[in-house]
């Protein structure tokens, strides 16, 4: 596709956005009639609508749900029962969310076309950064992307995530080639199912085609620091690699080593100088635009939980390459777009697209309070897409085409103005959530729940946890949970802590938090060992003087179960009297 053809694209896309946002209204409206047309025999819609298809019925009698109504349909369909009993469609797929229900990962429905919809926003991309930044056409794009482990249910429905869904989709391995879509990377590297490899192959193709990019990035700003790391410990194999025209023997995957072949054809001494010289003799703040000078923005998820990645991304870029945060989405579904994709990462707003699901939102009245999973939401409590209001919050509830309806995502947004018709929302948080490093989500109960069984270990040997709290570090990379512990011995003459009795804690709360975060420990490699940091005694009545002292009120103190960076986190570093680390990994199985 030459120039001329790729700029009719660039604009009849913007066009479709420019009508799309202008008729939010009208188009919500068709895609929930479309969607009770499509499913209103389902056995779920039914009990509600009685196979009506009128709007004014579903607002009126369809409940707002949580994952726990959703989950025993979903465990239906995974054990052989039809996908009508929530869909028209045939269920294709099932996607792990990054949200957990008693400590199992939550599984959306997908149809296929789901992946249309996804292939729709991903088109849109590239026309609006094209208003911004010019001549992206004339090189590649850097994108570190990879696929997670897959299984199969009882009734051979595949369980992944949802970039694993897409990566291994026709829409992408059959995408039409422009030169927007022109990577470093074969099809055949992204898809390698260990990760090492894939992104040792991934960082290589970058290296080799260095002057031709003009794109970094990866889906999640966590992901794309954990490649700069491995970057970091292994350049010395990969320059080697470039110099002998040889792949390394420790990339053992077979298509791995096919792809790279043509990537690795000759010996390139003169390149390999060029690197080492970079990476060996220099500092690594502002290496991203010595190893690829032409690099034009970094791309990534970085607002909500990736925000605390900045720093770190703004210390290897040298500050100098802009950061740029392109989309909104979900394994519910996708939500929405930047259309200001050069804006700061903490000014980020996104579009919602009124044709991806039906919008309606929880207005949190009381400030930033979300209501409960277990606190009933009237249906006249929901606002729609269009009628939101500046400045306001909200929770975002969905209905799709696959078998969702009136769906609480926990995802809470703040209206920040409309783009013609259609609002455009910042993104604040995940409900309830207080710990995250990568995908995944640890709220305050399952947090709870492990601590409470790792001091039982405690207990046995005359300790007690008199208190404590917690801290996402990401100065480390990959990033790692943090436990701030005040113990106290029980009876006297008890000998000081014991590190491997502090290790085996570490072990026991790892191996009780929930199947995302085992996962990212023991797979991914994409959250590194928890530590338990251990306080002298009267650290937290120091915490909560603190506190108070900032505004807190001492009659309804409590505890904060997670701390933000700053005089906090200070105070209780000063207080650390020991550190200990998870010594393995949890146990995980696919």
């Amino acid at each position: 596709m030459d120039n001329n053809e790729l700029g009719c694209k660039r604009n009849d896309a913007l066009q479709e956005l420019e009508m799309l946002t202008v008729n939010a209204k009208e188009a919500q409206q068709l895609i929930l009639t479309k969607i009770l047309e499509s499913n209103q025999a389902s056995e779920y819609l039914s009990k509600f609508m009685n196979r009506s298809t009128n709007t004014s019925t579903f607002k009126r009698n369809v409940p707002v749900v949580t994952y726990d109504v959703v989950q025993p349909y979903i465990a239906r369909i995974s054990t052989g029962e039809d996908s009508s009993i929530i869909s028209g469609d045939r269920i294709v797929e099932l996607l792990r969310s990054s949200g957990t229900s008693r400590g199992e990962p939550r599984l959306m429905p997908a149809i296929s076309e789901d992946l249309d919809r996804r292939t729709y926003l991903y088109s849109l991309l590239m026309p609006i950064m094209n208003k911004y930044v010019s001549g992206l056409g004339e090189g590649k794009a850097m994108y570190l992307l990879f696929v997670k482990a897959e299984t199969l249910t009882n009734s051979g429905i595949p369980v992944r995530s949802v970039l694993t869904s897409y990566y291994k989709s026709p829409h992408f391995l059959h995408r039409k080639h422009d030169l927007y879509n022109n990577y470093t990377s074969p099809d055949e590297v992204i898809l390698c199912p260990d990760s090492q490899q894939s992104m040792y192959c991934q960082l290589l193709c970058g290296l080799v085609e260095r002057q031709h990019v003009l794109r970094l990035g990866a889906v999640f700003a966590s992901a794309f620091l954990r490649s700069i790391s491995f970057l970091e410990q292994h350049w010395c194999d990969l320059v080697n690699d470039i110099r002998i025209g040889k792949l390394n023997s420790n990339v053992t995957n077979t298509e791995c080593r096919l792809a790279m072949e043509g990537f690795l054809a000759l010996p390139n001494p003169e390149l390999a100088d060029e690197l080492e010289e970079i990476c060996g003799h220099g500092p690594w703040k502002g290496i991203l635009g010595r190893l690829w000078p032409n690099v034009k923005y970094i791309e990534a998820v970085l607002t909500g939980t990736m925000a605390q990645y900045i720093p770190m991304l703004e210390f290897y870029s040298g500050g100098r390459i802009p950061l740029v945060c392109t989309m909104y989405a979900s394994s519910e579904s996708y939500f929405g777009v930047n259309l200001r994709p050069l804006c700061k990462p903490t000014d980020v707003s996104y579009t919602i697209l009124p044709n991806m699901a039906y919008f309606e939102f929880i207005p949190l009245e009381d400030g930033l309070r979300v209501t409960d999973d277990e606190e009933v939401v009237g249906n006249d409590k929901l606002v729609s897409l269009v009628d939101v209001k500046v400045g306001c919050y909200y929770e975002l509830v969905v209905t799709t085409f696959s078998g969702l309806y009136r769906y609480r995502v926990g995802d809470v947004l703040q209206v920040t103005g409309f783009y013609n018709r259609a609002p455009q929302f910042k993104f604040i948080c995940r409900r309830n959530v207080i710990l995250s490093i990568d995908t995944d989500k640890t709220n305050e109960e399952d947090l709870h729940n492990s601590v409470t069984r790792a001091k039982k270990i405690l207990e046995d040997r005359n300790h007690i946890l008199l208190e404590y709290t917690s801290y996402p570090d990401t100065s480390t990379v990959p990033g790692h949970y943090v436990l701030f512990w005040e113990i106290k011995s029980t009876c006297e003459g008890v000998k000081p802590l014991d590190p491997q009795l502090l290790e085996s804690c570490c072990i026991s709360v790892e191996e009780s938090l929930d199947y995302i975060y085992r996962r990212c420990r023991a797979h991914d490699k994409s959250v590194g060992p928890l530590e338990i940091r251990v306080v002298e005694a009267g650290a937290f009545d120091a915490l909560m003087d603190l506190l108070v002292s900032q505004g807190s009120s001492i009659n309804q103190y409590k505890t904060p179960r997670c701390i933000e960076s700053g005089l906090a986190l200070k105070l209780l570093n000063s207080k650390v009297t020991a550190s200990f680390f998870s010594p393995r990994d949890p146990e995980w199985t696919v």
